[in-house]
């Protein structure tokens, strides 16, 4: 599989992101699309054979657009430098995810990245009920192994949220708005032939995280 030809592309986008530079190459970018399409049903077959979730998912539905949108960010460039893979991205969801872009900004991960105020309670709910659970996910050997535990926070708050008591038993969870896991990969591991091997196991070392997380997050609200 060519990724290589991918990052060629995504490299000279980043530096000339302009519509008049895309027009032009066009064919460049259906290409290297292809190719990601390609790689993503490879993946999507490994993974299927984890969790039924991936069953008739097609390759095109999980790719994010490479339009930004600049409605609230104009600042943006035009275009996105990087080609994603969302195996489920069902809103609501702590979803798995795939993003690659050259110069080493590549990662895998999954979870809860800045998701609405109502999943937050209820993950802030399943943690009081059950926090002692998700210590234990965290600490597994597989997830500490290739994540190295949850990713910071930047948005995690200073005190407790409120309706919970700073002495609460899990007070460093409750105070996150973000749950994720994510590792960074070099371009050597994403252009690599075992880059679905390295997918396969950062799957595997957060799927009962995920399960956790969406768990919580189909709590009825009656119950909070």
């Amino acid at each position: 599989m060519n990724k290589k030809y991918i990052f060629d592309f995504l490299q000279k986008l980043k530096r000339n992101n302009s519509k008049e530079w895309m027009d032009v190459n066009r064919a460049m970018y259906h290409k290297s699309k292809a190719i990601w399409l390609t790689e993503i049903e490879d993946i999507l077959q490994r993974l299927r054979q984890h969790d039924s979730r991936f069953e008739n998912i097609p390759p095109k539905s999980t790719l994010s657009r490479i339009n930004n949108n600049r409605r609230f960010h104009p600042d943006k460039p035009i275009y996105k430098d990087f080609f994603t893979c969302t195996p489920d991205g069902s809103k609501g969801v702590a979803n798995f995810h795939i993003l690659i872009s050259p110069g080493n900004k590549s990662f895998i991960g999954g979870g809860f990245h800045r998701p609405d105020k109502q999943i937050v309670a209820k993950v802030r709910a399943g943690i009081d009920y059950n926090g002692g659970e998700l210590l234990d996910i965290l600490q597994e050997e597989k997830l500490m192994a290739f994540y190295g535990g949850l990713a910071n926070d930047p948005q995690k708050l200073k005190t407790s949220p409120q309706g919970y008591s700073i002495e609460h038993p899990y007070i460093e969870l409750l105070r996150r708005k973000n749950f994720t896991a994510i590792r960074y990969l070099t371009d050597e591991e994403v252009l690599s032939n075992s880059f679905i091997n390295t997918v396969e196991e950062g799957y595997l070392a957060i799927q009962t995280f995920l399960d956790y997380l969406n768990q919580a997050a189909s709590f009825e609200d009656e119950m909070l």
